[in-house]
């Protein structure tokens, strides 16, 4: 009689696995879970990805070059060291054409997280410096509950505060300076 094999299942297996009301990351080495967002956190993404989108993903009323997306699933390692940004952006011209599958294995110019209270210190401490390590240009941090938006820009591997707007302040900031919008507007 033959042996049993146990099969070890990849992190990536298990992120695959999660059940529809699960987003997982893979962030070093580790599965990261959280639930789908709530209704505020989700607002305050649909409505970045409004005032984006337009001038910037399909040049209405600005410079288009842009490719703005939810949720992408971001592999800075394939199927190891994998993000999902609540948005992330890519210049057209470092990346001109979305790929074929679900893996975005090019490092987004800008990544945008809506930080909740489950979510805030993962989002700081753990994906703000891995984006840096792997790139990343320019990063937003979104408070829905606390109003803010906190803009950073890296600079020699280090992330620089560009600015800290709240409540229904005007958002003029890099890389999206082109346009202007109400922060408020993203508040129910």
């Amino acid at each position: 009689m033959g042996k049993a094999v146990a099969l070890r299942t990849s992190l990536y297996d298990e992120l695959c696995a999660l059940p529809e009301n699960r987003v997982g990351e893979i962030l070093g080495g580790r599965l990261h879970t959280q639930p789908r967002p709530s209704g505020r956190h989700g607002l305050a993404a649909g409505g970045i990805n409004y005032e984006l989108s337009g001038p910037f993903g399909y040049g209405r009323g600005g410079p288009g070059g842009w490719w703005i997306i939810p949720e992408p699933e971001v592999h800075f390692v394939r199927d190891t060291e994998v993000a999902v940004p609540d948005l992330a952006g890519w210049r057209r011209s470092r990346m001109p054409a979305l790929p074929e599958d679900h893996r975005y294995e090019v490092v987004p110019d800008w990544a945008c997280e809506i930080l909740s209270p489950s979510t805030a210190r993962k989002d700081r401490a753990i994906k703000l410096p891995l984006y840096a390590r792997y790139g990343v240009a320019h990063a937003w941090l979104v408070d829905p509950l606390a109003h803010t938006l906190e803009a950073f820009e890296l600079r020699d591997g280090l992330w620089v505060l560009l600015a800290t707007l709240q409540k229904d302040a005007m958002v003029r900031v890099a890389p999206f300076d082109a346009v202007e919008f109400c922060l408020g507007d993203l508040w129910p």
